[in-house]
């Protein structure tokens, strides 16, 4: 049986983790995590306190009069990702952690949905944190402690966004949400979400002489990832996957589509994507052979990056559901599916590797009345963000279909300040710990930090973290030796700027 214990120091942190573990925190629902959190820091002998939205704050206070105000941020809420194949209910179902051996090196991960290391790790950190400061272990005389939890994050930043200015203070924040234990992160891109409803039109498929039969085309396999930090990594999105092999089957066939349904989240990168549809019985074989060559032909650009991507075909036998999408309706939609912009759209023209702007076809829904689409943009430019969306807007308007447009989010990018106090306290640090130089970056993902930066200016600001990969996926994986490198650079660097 796996001990979380044992797994190295702070032994504190993973019994925190192995406990926030077993609590539900999807994102819109952080509120059996906020009372734990809640009441831990009473048990210590903190107080807190909370908002109208639900962020909270948990106020340990310095023990002398002449004092600065440090704040520790994290998020709440996780990312529940699955495989289909994998029967767990997030609402109640414990994560299953184990540990695996990769290269020689020592990971932790769930069984088949993701680990919540986004942001469980910024989480257990900050109760460990409480925790030795109440035991007196740590001591930090001159240093307030604002900890602050945010809400939502993983669906556009929601909780910072609706912090209001008086219900936080300090003159330095360090955001526990960055992914790369020999990184310190000091801006980051902005963002755009927009849902797109289109109106569905259908038709009973007359099936007098049975002449179509029903075939379910599942696209599975896939990596995806974070639909930011995993962009640039040639991975495959299922969505644009089955949108080029359907627009291509529809020139070719007759075919009539009942649903396409995939992709979970705008900040992860689809893995899977079922579409069903009907065909002609007569010409199955050679169509399903089609299909199969056209899928053939687009693993070639996976080749080496996506290993596991598989299709399957399935013949329904006992599916009786014949209403199918209006003819108009069906061709414009694999028109908008098959155009929509996807991954990398321009690279940073000074920083090597980093994205510029992206945008993430996130999710396709197929309900009752209408069909959604949600995707993202981003981008280190409040220009081009906006830019890349009012591409994607005309190629709408050229569709002539009905369509109405939901604006989720809009977050701001956080500018890189290379002159803050901060991030020299943070290098000389890192120096002096671990005879090297930390690599100070900006990232191609949205974080909490640029809207916190808007709503106080006067905080200076970095984030840092353990190694943390796949985050948005059941990949998801926290390299453990990590935990304890990154333990021992934050306590350190408090007590530098205590």
């Amino acid at each position: 049986m796996l001990n979380l214990k044992d797994l190295g120091q702070p032994s504190e942190f993973w019994e925190y983790f192995e406990k926030v573990s077993k609590i539900p925190r999807c994102s819109e629902h952080e509120e059996k995590i906020r009372m734990f959190i809640k009441e831990e820091a009473e048990r210590l002998g903190f107080k807190s306190k909370c908002d109208s939205v639900g962020n909270l704050v948990v106020v340990v206070p310095a023990k002398l009069r002449q004092k600065s105000i440090g704040v520790l941020q994290c998020h709440m809420d996780m990312v529940c990702e699955k495989n289909e194949s994998v029967t767990h209910d997030f609402s109640k179902d414990p994560l299953k952690l184990k540990v695996e051996e990769i290269v020689n090196e020592k990971w932790l991960t769930a069984e088949g949905t993701t680990l919540g290391a986004d942001n469980g790790v910024g989480i257990c950190y900050i109760l460990t944190l409480m925790k030795k400061i109440h035991e007196e272990e740590l001591n930090f005389d001159s240093l307030e402690l604002n900890m602050l939890f945010t809400i939502d994050e993983e669906q556009g930043l929601r909780g910072a966004f609706k912090i209001e200015k008086g219900f936080l203070e300090g003159d330095f924040l360090i955001n526990l949400d960055s992914e790369e234990d020999n990184a310190a992160t000091i801006g980051c891109a902005g963002g755009l979400v927009h849902f797109i409803e289109i109106k569905k039109n259908v038709k009973v498929l007359n099936q007098t002489n049975e002449e179509f039969i029903p075939i379910k085309i599942f696209i599975s396999g896939l990596s995806g990832g974070h639909s930011g930090v995993d962009i640039h990594l040639g991975r495959g999105n299922a969505l644009k996957i089955i949108a080029q092999l359907l627009w291509k089957l529809d020139i070719q066939y007759p075919i009539f589509i009942c649903s396409i349904d995939g992709g979970n989240r705008t900040n992860a990168i689809p893995r899977e994507v079922t579409a069903i549809l009907y065909i002609n019985k007569n010409r199955s074989s050679e169509i399903l052979s089609y299909i199969k060559t056209l899928f053939t032909e687009i693993k070639l650009i996976f080749d080496g990056i996506e290993p596991n991507l598989n299709l399957s075909i399935e013949k329904l036998e006992d599916y009786t559901n014949n209403n199918v999408l209006n003819k108009n309706i069906q061709e414009n939609l694999l028109n908008i599916m098959y155009l929509l912009p996807n991954g990398p759209l321009s690279m940073h023209p000074r920083i090597d590797g980093l994205v510029f702007s992206s945008s993430n076809f996130g999710t396709i829904t197929t309900r009752d009345d209408d069909i959604e689409i949600k995707i993202s943009q981003r981008s280190l430019s409040e220009y081009f963000k906006v830019v890349i969306w009012e591409k994607t807007k005309a190629l709408l308007d050229l569709s002539g279909l009905e369509i109405n447009i939901i604006k989720d989010s809009d977050y701001p990018g956080w500018t890189p300040n290379f002159q803050s106090k901060l991030l020299i306290k943070c290098k000389e640090t890192y120096k002096e710990i671990f005879s090297e130089d930390i690599n100070i970056k900006a990232i191609h993902a949205g974080l909490e930090c640029g809207i916190l930066k808007k709503k106080f200016p006067q905080m200076e600001m970095i984030s840092i973290g353990p190694t943390n990969e796949g985050a948005h996926s059941p990949d998801e994986r926290l390299l453990i030796k990590s935990v304890t490198k990154v333990w021992k650079f934050l306590i350190s660097l408090l007590s530098k700027l205590s």
